[in-house]
């Protein structure tokens, strides 16, 4: 193919916030001790939207050009619109010496979402995956380059829309699964709806596609899905590459910061890991746009960038991360543990930690179930706000996570209504997060008020909320409801052999009547089997101890192994 330069910017692509950095002749030199220099010609393309990117590229000579998706494909499919911000087709980037592409899929196995092709003749320096690995996880200063600006750039495609495109309707329950599939596991995303978007049912007719397939999947232009599990887009995307050992020296069932924290621990002190989750990694911090109270981030870090980092930390030690499969049955027989998963794989580890979190509680109001897989939400990240607009939005709760939507949300919404029931923000919601909540101008706190009723027809259109203390009674016009009203320990798969307490929080260490005093603090009523995280009783539900307890329970692990799990 030749490069389609009535599309291409004259220019070179500017700089934004780190995204696109050159590196210093110094650092190429680096690079050039581990990769070759090879001439390329001008039309050539280095990588093709939906494929892998198989090496890392540094411009040294000449021009690239970036199309975020196959220009030819795009040239036929659709024609692209330059007026919407938000469309896959207006991102084409340009970049000259010194500079290199991809994104942060290219460390993690992902295909390219764009289109590599070189603009004129140059040189080009090419650099194997696996010595890029080494780079990022062990070059401070030059990893640390390319990490933040693969983390800027993936978030950048997030906000653009880029990568998959997602074919359905905004009503249907398969779409928005499909949809926070790619919002919790941080892929760039768009939703052509059809039910307002004429490209859409252009595109199901000239593929020929009938209702059973819908919603369609499309990979960077290419591949189709029709109607996919999620475990077949993970594989597409390339998330789940391999099946998990059948044994191991211990199974972390959770990839939220607890289980991640357990599992770089344990795999930097070289016991053999398998990391699970039943989505992706993250779990709720994963969720949060912003978090400022973290220690060592005065600036504060998104709760996805985190995850992302923490993600190449579990690769690079040696772990392996098992993600999607959800776990479905906990047994010890004799003290031989096995796990059962979704999928139909089994593991039996020599120990269990379990990090499975919490699950969001639902809000239980008249009318609002109709709404449930259409306008109720329980993140609040770039790709939450992109659906919204600048709609007004309301967020129900008065705890931290509501605290960080509303002051998120409020970056693009018109207006944010948050709605507490308490009476004094300050017994759930840090004062830092209370003081921006309430100088925010487009943000309205209802306090002692709670949800009454959801009014609309095919869609939420508002809700009606009630004071507590007068009883009135107000209508909010809103087709965005994001609810933080707790939640519950995701313990069910374990089954009732393991010790909870009355609100089916996993009982650790030595206060149960069954346990011995020998309990390991963080170890459950079942030897080998420990808790960290929000599922475990007591826990302080703060992401760092989270991280802190994920660290710690390794030395317990390390002592059941050494011990051949005794307890006298």
């Amino acid at each position: 193919m030749s490069a389609p330069g009535k599309q291409s910017p004259a220019v070179e692509t500017p700089d934004t916030l780190g995204a696109f950095p050159r590196l210093t002749p110094v650092q190429l030199q680096t690079l050039s001790e581990v990769g070759t220099t090879a001439s390329v010609s001008e039309g050539q393309v280095l990588a093709r939207a939906g494929e892998p990117l198989g090496s890392f590229f540094v411009v040294v000579e000449g021009r690239v050009m970036v199309h975020s998706g196959d220009p030819d494909l795009l040239e036929s499919d659709q024609e692209p619109r330059r007026d919407e911000p938000g469309d896959a087709a207006a991102q084409i980037e340009i970049h000259g010496p010194g500079r290199f592409v991809g994104d942060i899929g290219l460390l993690e196995g992902q295909p390219s979402f764009a289109t590599i092709v070189a603009l004129e003749r140059g040189r080009v320096l090419e650099v194997p995956i696996d010595e890029l690995e080494r780079i990022v996880t062990g070059d401070p200063l030059i990893g640390d380059l390319i990490l933040r600006a693969y983390l800027i750039r993936r978030s950048m495609a997030i906000g653009y829309g880029s990568g998959l495109r997602v074919i359905g309707s905004r009503f249907s329950p398969d779409t928005r699964r499909l949809l926070d599939f790619a919002a919790r596991n941080r892929v760039p995303h768009r939703l052509l709806d059809l039910e307002r978007d004429p490209a859409a049912e252009a595109i199901v007719r000239r593929m020929g596609l009938d209702v059973a397939d819908v919603p369609v999947v499309i990979v960077a232009g290419s591949r189709i899905l029709r109607n996919p599990s999620i475990v077949e887009v993970s594989q597409a995307l390339g998330l789940r590459r391999i099946r998990p050992p059948a044994t191991s020296d211990v199974l972390v069932v959770g990839a939220g910061p607890a289980g991640l924290a357990t599992a770089v621990y344990a795999a930097s002190d070289g016991l053999s890991v398998v990391l699970s989750d039943a989505v992706a990694t993250g779990g709720q911090a994963a969720r949060s746009a912003r978090i400022e109270n973290y220690l060592g981030f005065p600036s504060g870090i998104s709760g996805a960038e985190l995850a992302e980092r923490a993600n190449l930390q579990v690769v690079k030690f040696g772990a392996t991360l098992f993600a999607p499969s959800t776990a479905l049955e906990f047994t010890s027989d004799g003290g031989a543990l096995n796990v059962r998963f979704s999928d139909g794989t089994s593991v039996s580890p020599k120990t269990v930690v379990v990090a499975s979190g919490m699950e969001y509680n639902r809000l239980a109001v008249e009318n609002l179930d109709r709404f449930e897989y259409t306008s109720v939400y329980y993140a609040a990240t770039i790709n939450e706000a992109r659906e919204c607009g600048t709609d007004p939005v309301v967020v129900v709760g008065g705890g931290n996570s509501a605290g960080q939507a509303a002051v998120f949300l409020a970056g693009t919404a018109s207006h944010v209504h948050l709605i507490a029931r308490g009476s004094d923000l300050t017994a759930s919601m840090s004062r830092y997060l209370i003081a921006q909540v309430e100088s925010h101008p487009r943000i309205s706190v209802h306090r002692q008020t709670v949800v009454a009723r959801a009014n609309g027809t095919t869609r939420l259109e508002s809700i009606i909320v009630e004071h507590l203390g007068s009883g009135t009674r107000e209508e909010i016009a809103t087709a965005f409801l994001f609810v933080f009203i707790g939640a519950t320990p995701a313990t069910g798969w374990l089954g009732p052999d393991i010790e909870r307490d009355e609100h089916g929080y996993l009982i650790t260490g030595p206060h149960a009547e069954s346990s011995s005093s020998r309990r390991h603090p963080l170890e459950t009523s079942v030897p080998g089997v420990f808790a960290v995280g929000d599922a475990r009783s007591g826990s302080v539900k703060r992401m760092s101890a989270a991280i802190g307890e994920g660290a710690s329970v390794v030395r317990m692990v390390h002592d059941h192994l050494e011990t051949g799990g005794s307890r006298l």
